[in-house]
């Protein structure tokens, strides 16, 4: 008699379906917010035309994108409070 109450599916319903897909896209979304953060916007010193010598007077420690120690709004990477590029725009 064990063998007649025992119920035996042969598909999954839709029911179940929903329940994991709705499980499985909350896993996923929570991983997403929990991720890194998204990339950044910055550009290339290589694309910036960036050296790390002023042009004239123009130097990025008195650079209006510049971020002091050695970082740039713009650009990425470390930059040299001496250094310089095309988005050079003055404070």
């Amino acid at each position: 008699m064990a063998d007649q109450t025992r119920v035996v599916r042969d598909h999954v319903s839709r029911r179940d379906f929903l329940v994991v897909a709705a499980g499985t896209g909350a896993a996923l979304g929570a991983g997403l917010l929990a991720g890194p953060a998204a990339a950044s916007n910055k550009m290339s010193p290589r694309a910036m035309s960036y050296r790390p010598n002023p042009n004239g007077n123009q130097r990025c420690d008195n650079c209006a994108n510049f971020l002091p120690p050695n970082a740039c709004k713009l650009v990425d990477g470390a930059i040299a409070a001496s250094g310089w590029c095309i988005l050079y725009r003055s404070k």
